[in-house]
């Protein structure tokens, strides 16, 4: 698909896609390496800016709902285009207890389909589209769900899952 100013839009993954590989840096200042978590699912959010409202409580939805998403086997890690520093401030403000990775130049957020042209407020606009990736112990997309919504989104995950 073209869009009128000649973009292109993401790619979008599906169920049983390989997951893009990423080694990005995290709030902690270690290295968060996809390939190292193969053997385990993982759950890889995408939030367009730490400490918004809407990226706050879908990291705090997550966060409450960290030991049923492990209690299933899932490992969560957040992803936005936000510097370590940021996101070490954003970890300690809201007592987040998963990794959360910066893509400051956005290839790993754009490999995944969750960057790009979206519609915010009725204008078209170049960002974060708030995504969730599930990934299977194989390193295969299990779930991808785009545009999805700040509030409630985890509740409807943990459902999708079979949590709840």
């Amino acid at each position: 698909m073209t869009y009128a100013r000649g973009m292109t839009a993401a790619p979008r993954l599906a169920p049983g896609d390989p997951a893009p590989d990423f080694e990005l840096s995290d709030d902690s200042g270690n290295t968060v390496h996809l390939a190292d978590l193969r053997g385990q699912r993982v759950v890889l959010y995408a939030y367009p800016s730490a400490m918004t409202p809407g990226c706050t409580k879908q990291a705090c939805d997550f966060r409450d709902s960290l030991d049923a998403l492990k209690a299933a086997g899932l490992t969560v890690i957040g992803i936005s285009p936000d510097k370590p520093e940021k996101l070490a401030k954003f970890r300690d403000k809201e007592s987040l207890t998963f990794p959360l990775v910066s893509d400051p130049d956005k290839s790993v957020l754009s490999a995944y389909g969750a960057y790009g042209e979206k519609t915010m407020y009725g204008k078209t606009v170049t960002g974060v589209i708030r995504s969730t990736f599930v990934i299977d112990a194989d390193g295969k997309v299990e779930k991808a769900q785009y545009n999805v919504k700040a509030t409630g989104h985890v509740a409807k995950l943990r459902r999708d899952l079979g949590l709840d």
